[in-house]
């Protein structure tokens, strides 16, 4: 038991998964636009495919570190 509790202390953003509504509410982006992103906009962070098919609609994560950098870029550029 103790060993899960100093892996939970040791958060590190660079490994963590979340899935698009936590990124729609991070960015303040819309699904439509978040996808429009991954395609056009070569900063904002690449999906990781979270199954083993490549096909469209499977379930995909976004690393929670990348998509808050990119957020911090979006601020010091205004």
């Amino acid at each position: 038991m103790s060993d899960l509790k100093d892996h939970s202390t040791q958060f590190d953003p660079a490994f963590v998964l979340i899935r698009l509504p936590d990124v729609e509410k991070i960015t303040g982006l819309a699904s439509a636009t978040i996808y429009r992103r991954i395609k056009d906009d070569p900063f904002f962070p690449k999906p990781v495919p979270l199954g083993n098919t490549g096909s469209r609609g499977s379930p995909v994560g976004f690393v929670l570190g990348e998509v808050q950098e990119w957020g911090r870029r979006r601020m010091t550029m205004r």
